[in-house]
């Protein structure tokens, strides 16, 4: 089977053109890895396409079974012609690979719309709720997530079927489309990594937040939480770990109020880190706290719990179904900041113990491997169902 994947090259958003190397985000990174594995890579050949604005050095191909395609799409081509420079791009391409099934991943971009204009069988991967963020947050008239939400409705109306990563967005997307599957985003190989062993002795209390600095995921919020911790006589650090941007109005409040918490030792900003760092700031926690006010799935959270640690997060979205069964998880409603805090407490005077089973549930449900065999299954299903 020959499927092409359309998805996002994170070195066209971030203008990072110098790179050799696709960059790719951590779920569709972590599905390539999966169709890799030795039972499925003899059934399925990938070709990932991704549109940019600059032409750039990439490799040929990934692994054997996965080619990458960079698509060169001048700046009128995209958003403000409605992808069509994109849709064109892919459209040419695709003729020429005759994949049997054309799979795009996300609307918040070209990646879907040009799926479903590809003249090929094709399915859609919802990864953040276009219109569902454009209600939340009141996206003006013509501006970006308004008609992101506008693209994304037009496009689950015209595709054989939507991947659902949680039953959160699969509510949203279902009466929008004609059929849908829900099947979660993977988690990189590296998460299941075993992990190093710990030194004996005292183990002091870190808890981590991971995400870009915005108001959605409420970091300026937390830090009271952290304020209220400390004040109590705690001790604690809390890490957060993202990309922010001083010149946006939330980050600017969130590093001026993180100043007098960081001189007090109790949080830090440590700026973004690659996976392999991350992964070793997760093994050097204790804790995850992921507390957004929208979430499709909430990747950061599995990742934490794949490496066995507590985790306290907002009882909304994607996040209900990674905690479902989860040792020692616990969640809160939306603005329940007194009782996350209360629960942070009485975990830290019983000396912050790490999840115990967390790591093994998380292989079960989000191992490459795992993701990657459901996604060929529906492959097939949907190729039965056509022919």
């Amino acid at each position: 089977m020959r499927v092409a994947l359309i998805t996002t090259d994170n070195r066209e958003p971030f203008r990072k053109y110098d790179l050799d190397e696709p960059w790719l985000s951590p779920p569709i990174a972590a599905l390539v890895e999966g169709f890799q594995s030795a039972e499925i890579s003899t059934e399925i050949q990938i070709h990932v396409l991704s549109c940019t604005q600059r032409i750039m050095r990439s490799p040929e191909k990934l692994a054997p079974n996965v080619c990458f395609h960079s698509l060169h799409v001048p700046k009128i081509g995209w958003l403000r012609t409605g992808y069509q420079g994109c849709i064109r791009a892919v459209r040419r391409k695709l003729r020429a690979l005759r994949p049997d099934l054309v799979h795009g991943q996300g609307t918040e971009r070209d990646c879907s719309i040009s799926a479903v204009f590809s003249g090929f069988p094709n399915v859609v991967t919802i990864h953040g709720n276009m219109a569902e963020l454009a209600r939340l947050f009141k996206a003006p008239i013509g501006g970006f997530h308004w008609l992101a939400a506008r693209l994304e409705n037009f496009t689950l109306r015209r595709t054989a079927g939507v991947f659902c990563n949680s039953a959160y967005t699969e509510a949203l997307v279902r009466p929008r489309t004609r059929r849908v599957w829900r099947v979660p985003n993977a988690l990189q190989r590296a998460f299941f990594d075993p992990a190093p062993e710990a030194a004996a002795g005292f183990r002091r209390c870190v808890l981590l937040n991971v995400g870009v600095i915005t108001p959605r995921k409420r970091q300026l919020e937390l830090l009271e939480v952290a304020q209220a911790l400390h004040q109590r006589g705690l001790k604690f650090e809390f890490h957060f770990i993202g990309r922010i941007n001083p010149a946006e109005a939330y980050a600017a409040a969130f590093l001026e109020r993180l100043k007098p918490l960081e001189a007090a030792g109790c949080a830090r900003h440590l700026g973004e880190r690659p996976t392999e760092e991350l992964i070793r700031h997760f093994d050097a926690a204790s804790g995850l706290v992921h507390f957004p006010s929208e979430e499709a799935f909430g990747l950061v959270a599995a990742e934490a719990l794949a490496r066995d640690l507590k985790f306290f997060g907002a009882r909304l979205g994607g996040i209900i179904d990674i905690a479902e069964g989860v040792p020692g998880a616990e969640l809160f409603a939306g603005n329940d900041w007194a009782g996350l805090t209360d629960a942070i407490a009485r975990w830290i005077e019983q000396g912050h113990p790490k999840a115990d089973g967390a790591a093994a549930l998380m292989r079960q449900r989000y191992h490459p491997e795992v993701v990657a065999q459901r996604h060929l299954e529906i492959y097939h299903e949907v190729l039965s169902a056509r022919s």
